[in-house]
């Protein structure tokens, strides 16, 4: 008695879904979707909203009008020089910290990468800086440099560092741009050497065990072993941290608001002062996209450079 073979035909739909599970390329256009969406909804609208409105005569209450690149050319002509003022600040105040905040970001991820007592406490307490609400932390700056009550001048005065009652932080153009890059390289370096001793901690330790075996220093080991691995996330987070100081608001907004005489004004500041209390929406928006090409540039090295075959 012979047996039949019953098979069943595989529906057209499944046929079609696994073929597109078996291609790379388009699951992953699939999986990137939802996520592309909301990136979309909260990061491209409002970017291509503010280029609309950098070309209006926006203001509070009020529908503007297409003026072109008025807002701009004002900019170039403002007869106090702000604006000049403004950029010479932002470069120099995000050239300044990233540098210091990525060399002590170094050395105490160097450190933490140690056998030393406590490390897991030390590791924890490290974060506290970058973990405390931005705004909190600056107004407890703010009043720590205040010239009457400051803390860091009792220190000094006590020390013999600085005669009494101390330099005036936030009263005097130098000062102040110095308080603001003290406060955002104690507030950013954490961020430097969390990212680079995770780095570390995945280097292979063969590779310093061969090192030492053939003769090789501390320093030998560092420049030819320990900087190259890191290298890519070193240049990762040297990007998202140009990005973010260059656009850096509520800190510097908390401590100084561009004071004293405009000596730390930003155009993240700049900008809000004009667009925010000013009322000038269209113009606050220029403001702050004149630094979109330079950070478009800025990203393309460093993405480049991260694309560099070894």
């Amino acid at each position: 008695m012979g047996t039949a073979t019953r098979t069943d035909a595989v529906p057209v739909w499944r046929r079609r879904r696994a073929r597109i599970y078996d291609r790379e390329a388009p699951l992953g256009y699939l999986l990137l979707a939802p996520t592309l969406v909301v990136l979309g909804i909260f990061l491209l609208y409002p970017f291509l909203f503010g280029i609309w409105l950098s070309i209006t005569d926006s203001e509070l209450g009020k529908l503007g009008e297409f003026i072109g690149l008025g807002n701009y050319r004002f900019e170039w002509r403002n007869t106090d020089g702000v604006f000049y003022t403004a950029v010479v600040n932002t470069f120099l105040y995000t050239g300044v910290t990233t540098v210091f905040k990525l060399g002590l970001g170094l050395v105490m991820a160097l450190l933490l990468n140690q056998v030393i007592p406590f490390r897991r406490f030390v590791r924890a307490a490290l974060l506290l800086p970058y973990i405390i609400p931005t705004v909190l932390s600056y107004e407890a700056w703010r009043w720590m440099f205040d010239p009457t009550f400051s803390v860091v001048n009792w220190l000094l005065v006590h020390t013999h560092l600085a005669a009494y009652p101390g330099p005036n932080w936030l009263g005097v153009p130098a000062n102040a741009m110095a308080a603001l890059m003290i406060v955002n390289i104690w507030r950013g370096t954490p961020f430097y050497a969390i990212s680079f001793l995770a780095g570390m901690q995945v280097i292979p330790v063969d590779l310093y065990e061969a090192a030492r075996v053939d003769g090789a220093t501390r320093w030998q080991q560092l420049t030819n072993i320990t900087l190259p691995m890191l290298r890519p996330v070193l240049l990762v987070v040297l990007l998202l941290s140009t990005i973010l100081t260059f656009a850096d608001f509520q800190g510097p907004f908390v401590l100084t608001n561009g004071a004293p005489y405009n000596s730390t004004q930003l155009l993240s500041i700049w900008a809000y002062q004009w667009g925010i209390p000013g009322g000038a929406i269209g113009l606050g928006a220029a403001i702050s996209l004149v630094l979109f090409p330079l950070l478009t540039i800025v990203v393309a090295g460093v993405l480049f450079l991260l694309r560099r075959p070894e």
